[in-house]
């Protein structure tokens, strides 16, 4: 459709973080860091690994709790690093359908919102059926990046 895809993910890895009872932009920015120091070596093998994208973060319908992750590169998706954090966990995402709406500029909290209620909308007018009662954003793009940012809101395929 011209205003969303349907796209099939495959099963992977993620290495996750849960902030809770803080804002989104608040979680957000505490769940990054921690995974990022994840990434930078802060793992039992002390390992550098390089950065990915998309950075997403899952959001529940009236839940203050914000599940930040990034995708753990190919090279190390069979044996990822194990955190050192116990507030860092690796997670194996199942194989899914995903809606996804994409959209430029800089995405606020309010902006993902503006855009899941869009899909979502449109979804329910196409009578395509999906799990309506969480979404997740994805960020591809670098704070540093003025222009040509992508970012995209993702509703699970009933």
């Amino acid at each position: 459709a011209k205003d969303y895809e349907l796209r099939q993910y495959e099963t992977a890895k993620w290495v996750s973080t849960v902030i809770r009872g803080e804002s989104q932009k608040e979680a957000m920015r505490q769940g990054f860091w921690k995974l990022f120091h994840y990434i930078q070596g802060k793992n039992e093998k002390e390992m550098k690994i390089d950065m990915t994208v998309p950075v997403t973060c899952l959001v529940k319908s009236g839940c203050t709790d914000f599940k930040i992750s990034f995708f753990v590169p190919f090279e190390h998706q069979d044996c990822p690093p194990q955190p050192t954090d116990s507030n860092v966990f690796i997670e194996e995402r199942k194989a899914a359908a995903l809606f996804v709406r994409s959209f430029g500029g800089f995405a606020s909290p309010e902006k993902y919102a503006e855009e899941a209620d869009a899909l979502a909308r449109t979804l329910r007018n196409r009578g395509q059926p999906f799990h309506e009662d969480f979404f997740y954003t994805a960020g591809y793009d670098s704070p540093f990046k003025l222009f040509n940012r992508h970012n995209e809101v993702w509703y699970f395929k009933k």
